[in-house]
């Protein structure tokens, strides 16, 4: 099968489409032929081995796995002895966990894991871009997020800031969202109610306050916003630094104010399982909608590399591999 695959860390070029075996589907296994795969900031990281703590987890040296991706939406294409959720022509949309590979025209993932069928009425591209849970955990299960708060977002319109807009609608928060001008009409549309041009406006300048600031850019920090938090305010990225490892277990127990660092990806795959189901059923009932930035092929998957490594981004990447 085709694969997007890098033996070595690097920029956007050392990715690069190559023929690599098949993966066979173990007796509680699905396997999916994959359509469409997202590339991400999380992508990006593991490709340039930067930052070099990223290399505990992707291999000192090189790469322990030659094939990237996590998200992705396709049609099963075989099935493990024991798999009873899911018959051959299914179509899915789910994520790899840690196990990466989906950027390869097929992958394996087991039957219980984060997978489930398409939702209604999206295309495979649409589907992919949804399976992220970053947006969802920071704003549930960190921020603790709820109706009447008011949350700031920087870097509103990237893929995980288009999901953080709508997730923050959803949760009944005011909206104000950090992004380029060019992304002012599609913020709103998602349910921002203010936006501001960080190319005219450092927000960390301006006097209002908010209950949370979500720096999905990771262009600020918890210094720089502290004043802007209310009492009992917190502090989000997505984006970890030496700065943020030592703020978050400190103001965990110290002040009134909190930064918060977490990784996603990590959280056990049953709450992963779980998420996926909540947005399957927002997105069937329009609550969420996809956002596509571009949709680029196999074969230049180093220019989706090299566009994600660019600011001014408009939703999410997305690898064709039909």
């Amino acid at each position: 099968m085709k694969a997007a695959v890098f033996t070595t860390y690097g920029p956007p070029d050392v990715v690069h489409e190559a023929d690599v075996d098949t993966p066979v589907p173990g007796p509680n296994q699905v396997l999916v032929r994959v359509h469409a795969a997202t590339v991400t900031a999380a992508d990006s990281a593991f490709r340039s081995g930067t930052p070099r703590y990223a290399r505990l987890f992707a291999g000192l040296r090189r790469p322990k796995k030659s094939v990237l991706g996590t998200e992705f939406a396709g049609e099963v294409s075989a099935v493990g002895a024991a798999v009873t959720r899911y018959a051959v022509g299914d179509k899915v949309f789910g994520a790899t966990d840690v196990g990466l590979g989906a950027h390869a025209e097929y992958v394996c993932v087991k039957e219980d894991g984060p997978l489930a069928t398409l939702p209604n009425g999206l295309g495979y591209a649409e589907a992919a871009t949804l399976v992220d849970g970053t947006a969802l955990a920071f704003l549930r299960d960190h921020a603790k997020l709820h109706n009447g708060q008011s949350i700031l977002i920087n870097g509103a319109s990237g893929s995980v800031g288009v999901q953080a807009v709508q997730f923050a609608r959803y949760f009944g928060a005011d909206i104000t969202a950090v992004c380029s001008g060019a992304g002012a009409e599609l913020v709103t549309r998602l349910g921002a109610d203010r936006v501001i041009d960080y190319t005219r406006t450092d927000f960390t300048n301006e006097d209002r306050t908010y209950d949370v600031i979500f720096d999905v850019a990771g262009t600020s920090s918890f210094s720089r916003c502290r004043r802007l938090l209310r009492r009992g305010g917190r502090y989000l990225t997505t984006v970890p630094s030496l700065a943020i490892m030592v703020q978050a277990p400190w103001t965990a127990v110290l002040g009134s104010r909190r930064a918060v660092i977490a990784f996603t990806g990590l959280r056990p795959v049953a709450a992963k399982v779980k998420d996926l189901a909540l947005v399957k059923e927002l997105a069937e009932a329009g609550r969420i909608i996809p956002v596509i930035d571009q949709t680029v092929p196999l074969a230049r998957v180093a220019d989706a590399y090299r566009h994600l490594d660019r600011r001014g981004k408009r939703g999410t990447t997305v690898l064709d591999l039909r």
